[in-house]
């Protein structure tokens, strides 16, 4: 036989040299979800080995990322129901508990790479990501809030705005918005392609943010009507140049794993960075299954991880970048 292919295979000095697609810790970004308080710690049940932070909890653990390699984060809220209404005032409130523990961040730690999450449902009594009215979650109306918010978040010292809504034109309005008010460095990592999936269970969970009703209108119980059908690339690829001209700077494709024709679809079509969310519900379905030593863990988790890049994704939202860090990268 002239042709071996298993030559380029014989060792791990050769495997490593020709490998097509690399993983590390720089292509990774870091749930965060945080509290109002003190001294808490508390684990997610459906998260295992992911927490909810107060601020004094949390400096340690950034710090200890830091050590380890790790420089993006994006935060997530878990706000009290007493803060919550119908349009999400709370979001850009002075006093928004969010916004004070990325300020402290940033002073902390002004080398870290900050990123929001912009939507409403954190913050509304109806667990929708837009304003809900007559039982609709209206577009337009929520836009002016989700402008509002992002200028909040970009004043905090967020150096990334995620919206992750799925309005219409939410792009260009935070755009302009933060323009306007000579934000124009701070960033927009846009949730281009974000399916009405499965998969956000214990995500919902950690922060208390699914869908709802207040028993005085019908709800919708679901966001399908503003998040993609899973059925659908086209639609994605569509999203995809309606944000691009309208101003974003990263396109995000979430989840991850049942979409990696959708990450490699998107990573063809466009210069800009393709980020994807490996969302909770994989990260949960890894663990049980590793739990049950049904997979190994240390060789599933950067499998996982790898074929999401490997797919087209430039960076990886995942709940596994600090056992990541800690595990492999040195490693690589």
């Amino acid at each position: 036989m002239l042709q071996r292919p298993r030559r380029n295979r014989k060792s791990s000095a050769v495997r490593k040299m020709i490998a097509e697609t690399r993983l590390g810790v720089n292509n990774l970004i870091y749930p965060l979800f945080v509290v109002d308080g003190k001294g808490i710690q508390q684990e997610i049940n459906s998260l295992p080995g992911n927490f909810r932070w107060s601020l004094d909890k949390l400096l340690p653990e950034v710090e200890q990322c830091l050590k380890l390699g790790l420089s993006t984060f994006v935060l997530f809220p878990k706000v009290n129901d007493e803060l919550k209404d119908k349009t999400g005032t709370y979001s850009y409130s002075e006093d928004n508990f969010y916004l004070k523990i990325a300020q402290t961040l940033k002073k902390e730690f002004p080398q870290i790479n900050l990123m929001s999450d912009v939507a409403l449902d954190p913050y509304s009594v109806d667990g929708h990501d837009g304003v809900v009215r007559n039982g609709k979650v209206v577009n337009d109306e929520t836009l002016e809030i989700l402008a509002k918010m992002s200028v909040a978040q970009a004043n905090s010292g967020f150096d990334i705005i995620g919206p992750s809504d799925m309005m219409d034109g939410r792009v260009m309005t935070i755009r302009e918005a933060l323009d306007d008010h000579d934000f124009t460095e701070v960033s927009i990592m846009s949730y281009t392609a974000k399916y009405a999936s499965a998969y956000y269970g214990p995500f919902r969970d950690a922060l208390d943010s699914a869908p709802k009703t207040d028993g005085t209108e019908e709800i919708p119980k679901d966001k399908k009507r503003y998040q993609m059908d899973p059925a659908n690339v086209k639609e994605a690829i569509r999203e995809a140049y309606l944000d691009e001209t309208e101003g974003a700077d990263f396109l995000m494709v979430k989840p991850a794993l049942c979409y990696l024709d959708v990450i490699k679809t998107l990573s063809d079509i466009t210069t800009l960075p393709i980020t994807a969310y490996n969302v909770s519900g994989e990260y949960a379905m890894l663990m049980a299954a590793c739990e049950k030593g049904w997979l190994d863990f240390e060789t599933a988790m950067p499998e996982m991880l790898l074929s999401i890049r490997r797919a087209g994704a430039t960076a990886i939202l995942t709940y596994f970048a600090k056992a990541y860090a800690e595990k492999f990268d040195s490693k690589n």
